[in-house]
């Protein structure tokens, strides 16, 4: 969830003064203090940050000009977002951390996704055999994983930041205690969920002052939240998973916190202190697949990210899409993301609970078996079944399809470089926008839904489903934070928020770029299509509109519209040292690109 660009006097100066307190310098400002101005793309030297919030990507080169690096960068600006971006991002949710080392110029992942409790089984969403209704498993204690996004900050601290926790944090937390200014967006995302809100007092209270939805220009505050970073600096970030955070978690889980007169049917979770305490992240090795003399790197499962969108470039590396036409490159694109997002759904899960071939889902052997499929005058029918890569065979399917199965599009993305060549690729997310709806009593963080990534049953009777629940399982994700390199150094970094959407965001920014030559910032904003082997592939206004659709028609592709897909963020290293950082233009209200010294010397 993303928010246009409006002035914020009064947050600047809360978190000038904060980063003044930790030794930071402020971006400049001439007269009056304001809030920088939301721009899409940025060029300069010292470090860039892009993220969907000029205030969070403010912080983070606050961070960057003291001295901190990548790392230390993206946990204050991820710290920022779960202030500004309730809704997309927090404490009560988790993400993917990709982090290149410019040192020994490897590329290190962090696994941050919620876990299932314990005493998760498959049929964690049926009752008498059949999958309840969504809406009641989105809206409940029944939804909400161990968050895992605190355990990513400390992670990923340890091991490669410079600066504490508490430091980072007290950016986020003046920024909560002081206010952001409400604007058009922030209310209309509001009232969206105000049928959820208002039957959790906590969250009413909150989101609804006075039962009301919050005005434009306003100032909004969330003094609990201040209150529960400060308690994350003093103590760190275990706290949270165990004591009294933790404690008020499961109770807020295990018992949700439902206004008495309200009608809505909230299932509670099984969620234990045990379960918190148990909690840890995975230091795992990147996806990585060689393109155009390239190496890309992504998270591998219990992501799908990694292996689907390296998937579909090893099928389209055959392929020169710099000479074909707009209408041959879209439907070769298409095609090769209808093909790998059937063999995600057969054979991507947690590795920890299913046995997820992995290697061989990236071997250019598989890919090429798979590639055979697409023909430049016809189109593949959905649900394609998927292909077997541990014995891949020419044109080859294996078993029966299945469709894709319904993920939120929400979440929040951010990429950060410094003056070192580290860089930095998060993806965070409490999953719905809003969550599960329920806020914790008096800690200010909304709880995230993210075991409803879960298949609530298989998509189709028969068929192996690798996603279904299981004891302390994670839920298979489609965030997909992407770092390429070549020769070992950083030249791009990219991600997206957008459920399912991610994974084809990320791959046609990546061939829009890499291919068609498109600058970052256009290859962002490019209008996108998203085929996840369904029957129609979704087509933003800009796609819908265009003569392409009716050239891509003839070749037998169906469409649907959707308004807007994914909004992704990037940075990229220039020839002459440069770093860029580019944001979307318009989409969600566009996002914020910055770097340290936007002119003059390294």
């Amino acid at each position: 969830m993303h928010r246009p660009a409006v002035a914020r006097t009064l947050p600047l100066l809360t978190v000038v003064a904060a980063l003044v307190s930790t030794g930071a310098a402020p971006p400049s400002t001439a007269g009056t203090p304001t809030a920088p101005a939301k721009v899409p793309v940025a060029t300069g030297y010292g470090g860039a940050v892009a993220s969907v919030d000029a205030d969070a990507s403010a912080v983070g080169i606050a961070v960057l000009r003291s001295g901190g690096n990548a790392v230390d960068a993206a946990v204050a600006t991820a710290a920022a977002l779960g202030v500004t971006e309730p809704y997309s991002a927090g404490i009560g949710g988790g993400g993917y951390l990709v982090h290149y080392d410019a040192r020994s110029h490897r590329v290190h992942t962090v696994d941050g996704r919620e876990t299932a409790p314990a005493t998760a089984t498959e049929t964690l969403f049926q009752e008498n055999g059949q999958p309840i209704p969504f809406a009641e498993g989105q809206t409940s204690g029944l939804g909400v994983g161990v968050p895992g996004t605190p355990a990513t900050w400390k992670t990923a601290l340890d091991a490669w930041g410079s600066r504490s926790l508490g430091s980072l944090l007290k950016p986020a937390e003046k920024l909560a205690r002081d206010g952001f200014t409400v604007d058009s967006t922030f209310r209309a995302q509001t009232e969206l969920n105000q049928d959820r809100f208002k039957d959790f007092p906590d969250t009413a209270k909150l989101f609804l002052p006075g039962g009301s939805l919050p005005v434009v220009g306003s100032t909004f505050k969330n003094p609990d939240l201040a209150a529960t970073y400060a308690e994350l600096a003093r103590k760190g970030v275990g706290a949270l998973y165990r004591g009294p955070i933790a404690e008020d978690i499961v109770r807020t889980v295990r018992t949700p916190p439902v206004d008495p007169a309200a009608t809505r049917r909230v299932r509670p979770g099984d969620l234990t202190t045990g379960d918190l305490r148990a909690y840890a992240t995975k230091r795992q090795e990147p996806t990585r697949v060689g393109y155009r003399g390239l190496d890309v790197y992504s998270m591998a499962p219990s992501s799908s990210g990694g292996t689907t969108v390296g998937e579909a470039l090893n099928i389209l590396e055959r392929t020169d899409l710099s000479k074909l036409s707009e209408a041959q490159y879209l439907h070769r694109f298409i095609e090769a993301s209808r093909i790998s997002f059937a063999d995600r759904g057969r054979w991507v899960g947690d590795p920890a609970a299913v046995d997820v071939p992995t290697r061989e889902l990236l071997s250019q052997r598989f890919a090429d078996s798979r590639a055979c499929l697409i023909r430049p005058d016809r189109t593949l029918t959905s649900p394609l079944a998927p292909g077997d890569p541990r014995h891949p065979a020419p044109c080859a399917t294996t078993g029966q399809a299945a469709p894709t199965t319904y993920e939120g599009e929400n979440t929040t993305h951010l990429t950060v470089a410094d003056r070192w060549g580290n860089v930095v690729s998060y993806t965070l997310t409490i999953e719905s926008t809003g969550g599960s709806a329920i806020t914790v009593p008096g800690r200010g963080f909304l709880l995230n839904n993210e075991l409803t990534d879960f298949s609530f049953a298989p998509a189709v009777p028969g068929v192996p489903d690798p996603n279904l629940p299981g004891p302390g399982k994670r839920p298979r994700s489609s965030m997909s934070p992407t770092i390429v390199l070549d020769d070992g150094r950083p030249v791009l970094a990219v991600g997206s928020p957008g459920g399912a959407t991610i994974i084809t965001t990320v791959l046609q920014t990546l061939t829009g770029h890499l291919d068609r030559g498109l600058p970052l910032v256009d290859a962002i904003a490019a209008p996108r299509a998203s085929q996840r082997n369904q029957t129609t592939t979704e087509l933003e206004p800009g796609l819908w509109n265009s003569p392409l659709r009716a050239e891509l028609e003839s070749l037998g592709q169906a469409f649907r519209q959707n308004p807007e897909i994914g909004a992704a963020t990037g940075v990229q290293r220039l020839p002459d040292g440069r770093w860029l950082a580019a944001a979307e233009t318009s989409r969600r209200g566009g996002g914020s690109a910055m770097v340290v010294h936007p002119r003059g010397n390294p």
